[in-house]
């Protein structure tokens, strides 16, 4: 096998029909950081490949012909234990198996740029973690302490213990780790656990899934000497996390330390951005995280916007259209977002997507809302319009 490690761009593969070739090609191609090194319409030849090359991320369609994109999965992960795997798919009904293969993430065609950048960012994440955070062989897990453990939960939810990944044995284990890690350092009772997590089910299957969710847990966590992680008592459990490194507490506390902004370093703000890799626990959008997501949500949005104006004064602009793009996409009805875009674009002096932006905005106001745009903002698109005319 190929001995090239460390740093450097991560290294991709895909694997589906020609035509998404090019186009996850081209959406790789607009990405730092990324490097298309395969593309294969089988799954054998894509195997071959990774037998010889290294290959850190893998999008793979779910339905080939030959062999199916789940078992190629189990075999790229068998050769490369530290792969990251995407499923890009038009079938929606393998998410539940995608995630027992513990899947980066699943993307239901047509794909976007802002959904494979949000898989890349966390794959890169990964990546670093496992280069740098590894123990020493020589140290078994039980002597592992909770200081190299990284959990990231902005984007999805990911444990990892000396650079290790931890398998979750099932969805709700998963869950349930997710909502004491969210309710860390107090102990949570049976009964509200039963209600948050496991509402949907009847009084009785709930007490028996919890009880078989926490069996899941420590014996997913005891594999890598964590078992103590989970506490319980008489009443209820709770989670035991003190040095462990956390994604979204890292995302605030670093901003509370020091917003990025003030004094202005355009590195440092833009890896806090980085931190960022989607909402609380992404797509499994548990209803008792959305208020939690939602709060750290428009903190990130907040950010992004202060960042966007400093970024703007030092005339890094296209920094700025990329980050406010991003925003974008995921609230198109954000006017505060479209104005800073619109003077982005009236710094580069591009009227074309200057007015693009603005009827898009309009459009789907009128569409969602049936309103026009403020006042304010029809007269900032006309002020910029004739100012670049002007000049």
């Amino acid at each position: 096998m190929s001995q090239r490690e460390g740093g450097g761009p991560v290294r991709a593969i895909v694997v589906d029909e020609g035509a998404m070739h090019l186009i996850m090609s081209g959406m790789l191609g607009k990405l730092p950081d990324v490097e298309v090194v395969g593309c294969f319409s089988d799954a054998a030849a894509s195997v071959r490949f990774a037998e010889e090359e290294d290959v850190h991320l893998a999008f793979i369609e779910i339905r080939m012909p030959g062999e199916s994109g789940l078992r190629l999965a189990e075999r790229l992960i068998a050769l490369r234990p530290g792969l990251s795997i995407v499923f890009v798919t038009s079938h929606k009904d393998y998410a539940v198996q995608a995630f027992e293969l513990q899947a980066l993430d699943y993307i239901v065609k047509p794909v976007s740029l802002e959904r494979i950048e949000r898989s890349v960012k966390r794959a890169q994440a990964f990546r670093r973690l496992s280069e740098s955070s590894r123990l020493p062989e020589s140290m078994p897990p039980g002597k592992r302490e909770f200081g190299s453990i990284r959990i990231y939960a902005l984007g999805g939810l990911e444990l990892f213990s000396g650079g290790e990944r931890v398998k979750w044995n099932s969805r709700k284990s998963a869950e349930l780790f997710g909502y004491l890690l969210l309710h860390r350092g107090r102990m949570v009772s049976r009964a509200r656990l039963i209600s948050d997590v496991f509402g949907d089910l009847p009084p009785k299957n709930a007490e028996i899934y919890l009880n078989t969710s926490v069996y899941q847990l420590r014996k997913a966590l005891d594999s890598h000497g964590l078992k103590t992680l989970i506490q319980s008592d008489a009443d209820g459990y709770g989670v035991h996390l003190d040095g462990a490194w956390i994604d979204f507490i890292e995302f605030e506390g670093r901003l509370r330390r020091n917003d990025g902004i003030t004094p202005f370093e355009p590195e440092t703000a833009l890896e806090i951005e980085k931190l960022y890799a989607g909402d609380l626990f992404g797509e499994k959008g548990y209803a008792w995280a959305l208020g939690e997501a939602e709060r750290l949500s428009a903190v990130y949005a907040e950010f992004v916007k202060k960042l966007a104006r400093k970024l703007m004064e030092r005339r890094h602009t296209d920094v700025s259209l990329r980050l406010l793009s991003k925003l974008s996409a995921r609230n198109e009805l954000d006017e505060e977002n479209v104005e800073l875009l619109l003077r982005a674009y009236a710094i580069k002096k591009d009227q074309a997507s200057l007015a693009k932006r603005y009827e898009a905005y309009a459009k789907i106001l009128r569409q969602e809302l049936n309103i026009e745009p403020s006042e304010e903002l029809r007269e900032l698109y006309a002020h910029l319009q004739s100012m670049i005319g002007a000049g």
